[in-house]
């Protein structure tokens, strides 16, 4: 028996309207066409399905009972390929995304309520692990794709990667630190200060270490904390000065803390990473493409109020601040530390310092 999927449609179709022109017009066929059609499945099935006249169309009794059950089967196809279809283009089915504790606590939440609102029949699972493991994650496929922030070089080989946005690592302080009266500070100012930041789940420890090591620091963090709220209780209680990424993406911080941009500037990069040659499920791939999309919206929008401004503006005063005024605010915030740290006075480290600024030299303003 050779039946086609168009001859039923046809069928069913002539069936419903009680028409052959009707049915015709459905499929953009003629009238000779869909009559063919019909009197090819009546062969091939060996029944008769209509009683013609010329007035009307009627179904014979074999007729009746074939279109409600091929009726049926073929609203249940058409239903199918309408729901793979939507699977398809992103709107339905579960997405599991890794992060590390920082971002999901952060700028992942409010990606999340983006996307439900873009994608009401979308879920999306969020994997709250360490970066290293959120890594794994995605090289396991255990997930459809991560969220991680200052992505090591040597493991980018097998991802494919997609930068979110930047973020700079600024000194947080108490509003009363004698630090926080300077709209900038340069990275040795904290040379003695105890520090406190994030440790290497949240991914951004690596940079703060990069960071300090770049600029020969002698101090090292004293509290190594997983998440930013706990970061930031430390330094509201005087326990040392915070080195935390803090921008649009990042936890709003409390009125009872500033942040000063640290120069030169260090920043920490956000970035969607999944399986290299590997593509994503539609859906996966729908909030991949919502996520990147909110982000750039978001930096945007900071970037049109005061946040990056301040930032740039507070770069532009510390430019301008060259010449007597460098020596003025160093000698100042060397002072402040001397007295901060009264057990290191006697250290080669001050003497050395002593020496240069008695003759006339001085360091990097603050």
């Amino acid at each position: 028996m050779n039946i086609s999927l168009h001859q039923l449609k046809v069928f069913v179709a002539v069936a419903r309207q009680r028409s052959f022109t009707r049915a015709a017009r459905e499929f953009d066929l003629t009238q000779s066409a869909v009559s063919r059609c019909v009197r090819e499945l009546e062969d091939a099935i060996e029944l008769r399905l209509f009683d013609r006249t010329t007035r009307q169309v009627e179904l014979t009794t074999a007729g009746a009972s074939l279109e409600r059950r091929i009726g049926r089967l073929l609203d249940e196809i058409d239903i199918t390929l309408r729901e793979g279809r939507t699977a398809h283009e992103g709107h339905t089915g579960v997405v599991v995304v890794a992060s590390n504790p920082v971002l999901s606590s952060s700028w992942l939440p409010g990606g999340l309520a983006r996307c439900a609102a873009a994608f009401p029949d979308l879920i999306v699972s969020v994997k709250d692990e360490a970066q290293a493991s959120v890594l794994a994650s995605v090289e396991q496929g255990a997930v459809d794709f991560g969220v991680v922030t200052d992505l090591d070089s040597a493991v980018v080989a097998g991802l494919h990667v997609q930068v979110l946005f930047s973020t700079p690592l600024r000194a947080v302080l108490p509003e009363h630190h004698a630090l926080a009266r300077y709209p900038s500070l340069a990275w040795a100012a904290l040379d003695h200060e105890p520090l406190v930041t994030l440790n290497a789940d949240s991914g951004s420890r690596a940079a703060v270490d990069r960071a300090l090591g770049t600029h020969r620091m002698r101090g090292r963090p004293i509290q190594e904390l997983g998440h930013v709220a706990a970061v930031l209780r430390m330094i509201e209680l005087g326990l040392g000065v915070g080195v935390l990424p803090i921008d649009a993406h990042w936890p709003a911080l409390s009125t009872r803390l500033v942040a000063r941009p640290l120069l030169p500037e260090v920043t920490l990069t956000t970035v969607l990473v999944r399986r290299k040659n590997r593509s994503l499920r539609p859906n996966a791939e729908a909030v991949w493409s919502h996520f990147f999309k909110e982000a750039q919206v978001q930096g945007v929008a900071w970037l049109g109020t005061s946040g990056r401004a301040r930032v740039e503006a507070a770069k532009r005063d510390d430019a301008d601040m060259n010449g007597h005024m460098n020596a003025h605010i160093n000698a100042h915030i060397n002072a402040d530390i001397r007295r901060a740290v009264s057990n290191a006075q006697g250290s080669p480290y001050y003497k050395e310092h002593d020496d240069e600024h008695s003759n006339g030299r001085h360091s990097q303003a603050p």
